[in-house]
């Protein structure tokens, strides 16, 4: 089994287990962008967001609320991002679909990745319906 996230949900790979159900594991991921840093992983392999079923999709989302609630409580963290990655391009590097649960602690302790730059609601009228089209 080359998956590394299929060889924790198993059990042939060590992980610190925070939380799991009949749907998904959640466990500290090794690189803590921020105290209590953690992934949700479906127990079935998805590679992505193109890959995963809507519903099994909802239930990993289900299992981030409770870490989520769990982090914040815990950690006394008065926020919480989470963060997906879909595709080499989008920086995902193991490719099972999972979600990071990041608890925050101050404004600081990330760096947003994208600016704040915003667009008139007219100059995204052709984006939108490209979008809108597409089958």
């Amino acid at each position: 089994m080359s998956c590394v996230f299929c060889r924790i949900v198993s059990g042939e790979e060590p992980s610190q287990t925070i939380h799991q159900d009949e749907h998904a594991i959640a466990f500290l991921n090794l690189a803590q962008a921020t105290r209590g840093h953690t992934l949700v992983v479906p127990r079935a392999h998805h590679r992505d967001l193109a890959d995963i079923p809507v519903e099994v999709a909802a239930q990993v989302m289900g299992t981030a609320v409770e870490v989520s609630r769990r982090l914040a409580g815990a950690l006394r963290a008065p926020g919480v991002n989470l963060w997906h990655a879909s595709g080499e391009t989008a920086w995902q590097s193991v490719f099972h679909f999972h979600l990071h649960v990041v608890p925050r602690f101050e404004l600081t302790d990330l760096t947003p990745p994208w600016t704040e730059v915003e667009h008139p609601v007219e100059s995204l009228t052709g984006l939108a319906g490209e979008i809108r089209a597409w089958p």
